[in-house]
């Protein structure tokens, strides 16, 4: 799928209230170059895509926020908008096979609520994108996690720390839980996120401790796809530009939040220290 660039250029325009001349003069193109792109008569080059963009997003025109709204706004009953971050442009159908087994929840399609939430997890790389999607829920099979001790265990067991627990009926019965449904709406975990789930497996601070930090460092809910049935529900609908300076400024919002995630962790292993369950005697 392409970008709308077209459409996005004529309303990068006009919410500038700028004529097509004008905006030639500012980007240093001639008119006829704005005016063939406006009615798509021709494609733009990876320069000017950027050039676009970037000129919007330091003015303030965040366009792909705005196009968050718009479309929330006219979802169908039933119906919810999601977003996938994607390295690269999707091929082909979605899969719910193509991802890693250590993801989450193994594999599966990932996707978020928000827009910001998407961007923030590949604003590292040259060539990604955003992926707004149109999720109609009636008629399948759903399973939900809160942060706590059957989410903490779950995401564990996947990203590969509960290697020497897996025979555990307890374990056994946590995977066959997170399978028995077309798809999974949980809190997200990062990295940063597993090392505090990974110091709760090592038998470093407490079950009720994990819990409250992982509180603490909260990014949302992203909806994981995991049947073939549950992915025929998911349609794109748009795919979305992102310019550099749009990359470097979700990076920082990032960067701030964690910060301030880090000082609550922080608090809260002391606040909680003592209360709760640690993980041998979880599966003793």
């Amino acid at each position: 799928m392409n970008y709308n660039f077209q459409q996005d250029l004529k309303a990068i325009r006009e919410i500038l209230e700028m004529t097509q001349s004008e905006l030639a003069e500012k980007l240093g193109v001639e008119q006829v170059t704005i005016s063939r792109n406006e009615l798509g008569n021709t494609s733009p080059s990876a320069k000017f895509l950027e050039q676009v963009y970037q000129f919007a997003f330091e003015r303030n025109i965040k366009i792909n926020r705005l196009k968050e709204m718009l479309w929330m706004e006219n979802l169908g009953q039933n119906h919810k908008l999601l977003f996938h971050g994607a390295k690269s442009e999707i091929n082909g159908q979605l899969d719910v096979n193509k991802s890693r087994t250590n993801n989450d929840f193994g594999r599966g399609f990932y996707t978020g609520e928000r827009y910001a939430q998407a961007i923030s997890f590949i604003s590292g790389f040259d060539k990604s994108c955003v992926y707004f999607l149109d999720f109609e829920e009636s008629g399948l099979k759903c399973k939900r996690y809160e942060v706590n001790q059957e989410w903490m265990m779950t995401i564990a067991y996947y990203r590969g720390a509960l290697e020497e627990y897996k025979e555990h009926p307890i374990v056994k019965q946590l995977v066959a839980q997170s399978r028995s449904c077309d798809y999974i709406i949980a809190p997200i975990a990062d990295n940063r996120m597993f090392q505090i789930i990974n110091s709760f497996i090592l038998g470093e601070i407490t079950d009720e401790q994990c819990k409250h930090c992982l509180a603490a460092t909260n990014l949302g809910y992203q909806y994981v796809f995991v049947t073939p049935q549950s992915i025929k529900h998911v349609k794109i609908i748009e795919r979305c530009y992102v310019s550099a300076n749009e990359k470097e400024y979700y990076k920082n919002v990032r960067s701030s939040d964690a910060k301030l995630g880090d000082d609550k962790v922080k608090l809260a292993r002391i606040q909680y220290r003592g209360e709760g369950h640690y993980i041998d005697e979880i599966l003793s």
